[in-house]
């Protein structure tokens, strides 16, 4: 059973799919939906701990081996990655049953799951595969469970977010499948290390450099980098509170995993630096997106969309770890990709909470709740702190590590840059501290009426995990530069 471990991640939940829909009882296929995922969750600790242990691992599918066969290969970047998405999964299922039954028609919430475990299947199944078109595949598993997720929103703007969600995503995933048939058209191969070979082998050429181009757009589409970010807004916003908590945990994380990849595992040595400036590109892109998501953020009133903008900004600095081009960079991107799904995961649960107990999340809905939902405005204030970047907090060792990155680059005016980024933060979130703590409640009641525990348990997890890795980072950093050396020390030959 333990070699099969690198299927059963992804085809457990891919098979729960439509085992849902015959149990069709909305308790039971909630209950169904959370013991799939401890299994999955339970998988991707055991992958983590072979591939540190002995290296990465290789799956081939049907007994043929790569490139003839499809390879599923988890390496230290992918076991880091599944056990990010395998854990936010199982956090964002706890209070599901009763979001769900509250911001989903009784007659869908069966659907609901199914569409849960397709779309976490897909997930799976980017990281884990070896295969170039199989990425796509599971790129479009994801995406249509997304999309129809999204549009079980209460809200009828939740459609025209979906619509739109839809449409940029196709286009997405179009640059994507374009990029990889072009370099199916020159190597004659879709396996990904053997496409690093022969792509390396190619020198200098064009059709590789515009392949490179189309999946670098096709994914930057995915992650929400600004400026291709307009999806991201309405769709976190009118989303059902536990599809909002998932995807902005998970999705932009894989999205991130996955240009990863191919920058560092596929391209890699594959054409002349100064072919394509994509390091300068991504820290402009980055840089701007800070400012420019933060700034709109600032101006927000509806508190879903406040935090969607600041998702964008945290993906910039993301981008600008990668920009950067070095070893600490890289770290300090992939140590952001594990803290801001503990952010985000912790302030999208606490609105569900919010949404829950009170049915909105304007930010006029949220004055004088500092009274009558405590521990759950107490969360949202010490994931606010976190998303700053407080010291004690894991915002805090992500951006630290940004920013030594660009001082040890030379880029001293790009250190300060992103520090006056953080401080940004500092206003939206005040924002929600005045109000909920010195704004009374708009019917004059101070009677406490906090979020079951359904919520705060899992909510009060993601705190404290804010806090537990921004004091002990030995596992964080520990694994984060491992995957960095990892993948600038193996090039195409390992």
């Amino acid at each position: 059973m333990i070699e099969h471990l690198p299927i059963l991640q992804v085809i457990l939940p891919l098979m729960a799919a439509p085992a849902c829909l015959v149990l069709d009882r909305p308790r039971l296929v909630w209950g169904f939906t959370l013991a799939i995922s401890v299994a999955t969750f339970a998988i991707s600790i055991m992958l983590l701990q072979m591939v540190t242990a002995s290296g990465p691992i290789s799956y081939a599918l049907g007994g043929w081996d790569a490139p003839w066969g499809i390879e599923y290969r988890i390496d230290l970047l992918s076991a880091y990655v599944l056990l990010i998405v395998a854990a936010l999964n199982l956090v964002a299922l706890l209070p599901a049953y009763q979001s769900v039954a509250q911001e989903v028609g009784e007659q869908r919430q069966v659907y609901f799951y199914a569409l849960h475990l397709l779309c976490f299947a897909g997930l799976l199944g980017i990281v884990a595969t070896g295969d170039a078109f199989n990425v796509f595949v599971f790129l479009e598993i994801s995406s249509l469970a997304t999309y129809a997720l999204v549009a079980l929103g209460n809200n009828r703007r939740a459609l025209w977010a979906a619509y739109q969600y839809l449409i940029i995503g196709t286009i997405g995933a179009s640059f994507f499948l374009i990029g990889i048939g072009l370099l199916y058209a020159v190597t004659g191969t879709l396996n990904m290390l053997d496409l690093a070979v022969r792509i390396a082998e190619l020198g200098d050429s064009r059709v590789v450099l515009a392949a490179l181009v189309f999946i670098v757009v096709g994914i930057c589409i995915k992650l929400a980098l600004f400026p291709l970010h307009v999806w991201l807004p309405n769709a976190y916003a009118y989303a059902p509170s536990i599809v909002t908590v998932f995807v902005a945990a998970t999705a932009t994380k894989v999205a991130i995993y996955l240009l990863i990849r191919f920058i560092y595992t596929v391209f890699i040595g594959g054409f002349p630096e100064s072919a394509l400036p994509l390091q300068i590109t991504f820290i402009a892109l980055g840089v701007a997106g800070i400012f420019i998501a933060s700034l709109v953020a600032i101006y927000q009133t509806n508190v879903k969309r406040l935090f969607a903008y600041s998702s964008v900004a945290q993906i910039g600095y993301i981008i600008v770890g990668l920009g950067l081009g070095t070893a600490i960079g890289l770290q300090a991107s992939l140590l952001h990709v594990f803290n801001h799904a503990l952010m985000k995961g912790a302030l999208f649960m606490a609105l569900a909470a919010v949404m829950f107990r009170i049915g909105g999340v304007e930010l006029r809905d949220l004055a004088g709740l500092g009274k009558r939902m405590p521990w759950t405005m107490a969360a949202i204030v010490g994931g606010g702190l976190s998303l700053i970047g407080v010291p004690l907090t894991v915002g805090f060792i992500s951006k630290w590590y940004l920013v030594l990155g660009a001082i040890e680059a030379g880029m001293w005016p790009l250190a300060v840059l992103l520090v006056a980024g953080s401080l940004l933060a500092v206003i939206y979130v005040w924002r929600i501290v005045e109000t909920a703590y010195f704004q009374p409640a708009a019917d004059g009641s101070s009677a406490r009426s906090e979020a079951p525990l359904s919520f705060l348990l899992p909510l009060w997890l993601l705190l404290l995990a804010n806090v537990y890795f921004g004091i002990d980072t030995s596992l964080t950093v520990t694994l984060s530069e491992s995957t960095s050396g990892y993948l600038f020390g193996t090039g195409v030959n390992n």
